[in-house]
């Protein structure tokens, strides 16, 4: 055997198999409580998790013989990276796994709000029929402004031919990725032309609050906000003085900066006056956290995780 490899989180069975095939002993520790499982790993050689823990230096420390961390999904900020790299402890994410489902799920929810499609179909259910106040509008000739320019962001880019859109992408670490269909742009050519901002970055120190007052007030345009990477890179409040001053026209949120490890439990939390209002608000469209959660991504995000591990252990 190579080494044990613990299951934090429940993932797709491929990802077991393949590494049962590949020679690790695979051991499933998902019912055990938060508070045990530093506790179990001790003799972990990998670690396979999502969000429900976080492997601080601390937790990492106390496990001598490990030697890979597996994540499901794209964000590592539940890790403490720069200890794994003192470590030599090798980090692997699955960004490529639900790239596709953010993008389409991203298209879906701007359509869907710029349609008024959830308050035509509400007002539908409580048998009002009123046709001139869901009167849409069209993407055709909006420009699509894109920050970030990873997995998601050239998902989401991509997803955009095929309609009369101008899409522009800003990535501050990525350059010389423009094409015939995507203009590479400074995030100033953004906040000038941009009828729709979406953001498509990881949660770090520079980017908690990205969008921000200042943010917002170098915006030209009104536009429309989407928010399918991570909860904290809009500022809820912000957010909310936007809608009411009309300077955002409506936004679309996967994500939200109240959120926990414990997505099941959210709605035990005390709200902000700031999350009750766009809760209600016609204008804004939210999901649960599953713009990557779909039957397809389920498989892919295991699956590219065993092509990776397979084959650093194979080089």
């Amino acid at each position: 055997m190579k080494g044990k490899v613990y299951f934090i989180d429940t993932i797709h069975s491929i990802l077991k198999e393949r590494l049962r095939s590949f020679g690790f002993d695979c051991v499933d520790v998902t019912k055990e409580p938060v508070m045990l499982l530093p506790g179990l790993l001790k003799d972990a050689t990998g670690i396979v998790i999502r969000s429900k823990i976080t492997l601080s230096k601390e937790t990492i420390y106390q496990m001598p013989d490990l030697q890979f961390i597996a994540r499901s999904g794209s964000g590592l900020e539940n890790i403490d990276v720069a200890y794994c790299k003192e470590r030599n402890i090798a980090l692997f994410n699955s960004p490529e796994g639900n790239r596709n489902a953010v993008a389409e799920h991203a298209v879906g929810m701007l359509l869907a709000l710029m349609n008024k499609i959830p308050k035509a179909n509400q007002e539908i259910q409580a048998g009002i029929w009123n046709r001139e106040d869901n009167r849409g509008e069209e993407i055709e000739g909006k420009t699509i402004g894109i920050i970030g320019f990873g997995n998601n962001g050239a998902a989401f880019a991509n997803k955009w031919k095929g309609f009369d859109v101008k899409v522009m992408a800003y990535d501050k670490f990525k350059f010389g990725f423009g094409d015939h269909f995507v203009q590479e742009c400074t995030l100033e050519a953004i906040f000038e032309q941009a009828d729709v901002i979406s953001f498509h970055v990881p949660q770090n120190k520079e980017t908690v609050h990205y969008f921000n007052e200042a943010f917002i007030n170098q915006c030209v345009k009104p536009f429309y906000l989407l928010n399918l990477s991570r909860g904290k890179i809009v500022d809820t409040a912000v957010l909310v003085k936007g809608l009411k001053s009309k300077k955002i026209k409506g936004a679309c949120l996967d994500v939200l900066e109240y959120e926990k490890s414990s997505f099941e439990s959210f709605f035990d939390q005390e709200h902000s006056a700031d999350f009750k209002y766009i809760l209600n608000s016609e204008k804004v469209v939210m999901t649960p956290h599953v713009a990557g959660w779909t039957n397809e991504s389920y498989f892919k995000l295991s699956n590219v995780l065993a092509d990776k591990i397979t084959a650093y252990f194979s080089a």
